[in-house]
């Protein structure tokens, strides 16, 4: 399926398989759809031009287009998020740009989007996109599911670790994340369409597989990612206590 081309185009993965809450883009939260929220809030972004919903489930198909959304239909075996926007990629002939936003993330600033996306608007050699946040407290900095990125002083990402990142050999670490900027990625990605189509076709890579982080393929094959520092929040739904809190909020909001 083709689109008419756009410069900037979101593309929401929304599988209905999830270990803590199956069918969870389809989870009501007042009255809407979970992926509804997504897609409205995507919509928001000044610096998108499209959206797009990217699933392997007709149950999320019907419900988008019930909205008077885009849905297009991908296949239940792709190995990661990335692999399924890049499928979507191929039928955006013309788009410069393709988001990767996240499908259970309904209170996702909009802001946040565009924070993500302008580096690449305003520097055509850059690949690859994503955002970062200051880390503030040791207990971050010391669990392995929080990954740290630590970056050079044009903001491209010199690495991403579970691991503690940098090491203060002479510090605590608190004192470290005193004097070092410190900080947690955040997974939302920004490709140039060119990238995304060679980006599915390479190989997985040593660190990638170490430390289960793909975006350590795009690093360990030489590519550049740009990481904007945002002070931006958003939470992401794993669980149905993640579910209880992004009703309570939305219900809560002007």
């Amino acid at each position: 399926m083709s689109h008419p081309p756009h410069r900037v185009v979101a593309v929401i993965p929304a599988r209905y398989a999830s270990n803590r809450l199956p069918g969870k883009p389809l989870a009501d939260i007042n009255g809407k759809p979970m992926i509804q929220h997504v897609v409205e809030r995507a919509r928001m972004a000044q610096r998108v031009d499209d959206v797009i919903v990217a699933t392997d489930d007709q149950r999320i198909m019907d419900a988008v287009q019930a909205f008077g959304g885009t849905a297009v239909m991908t296949p239940a075996d792709c190995p990661s998020g990335s692999d399924r926007i890049a499928l979507v990629a191929r039928g955006l002939a013309g788009t410069e740009i393709i988001v990767n936003v996240q499908g259970d993330e309904p209170v996702i600033p909009p802001s946040m989007i565009d924070e993500a996306v302008a580096p690449l608007l305003a520097d055509p050699s850059l690949p690859v996109g994503t955002l970062v946040t200051r880390l503030r407290t040791a207990e971050e900095l010391l669990d392995p599911n929080t990954v740290k990125a630590v970056l050079d002083s044009r903001g491209r990402c010199l690495y991403f670790s579970r691991s503690p990142i940098p090491y203060g050999r002479d510090l605590t670490p608190a004192a470290l994340l005193e004097r070092c900027p410190v900080y947690r990625h955040i997974g939302m990605y920004v490709y140039r369409r060119d990238f995304l189509m060679q980006y599915a076709d390479l190989e997985q890579t040593p660190l990638e597989q170490a430390e289960k982080l793909e975006q350590l393929r795009i690093l360990e094959h030489g590519y550049a990612i740009h990481a904007a520092v945002t002070t931006g929040t958003s939470i992401a739904v794993d669980t149905p206590a993640d579910l209880d809190r992004v009703r309570a909020l939305i219900t809560t909001r002007p």
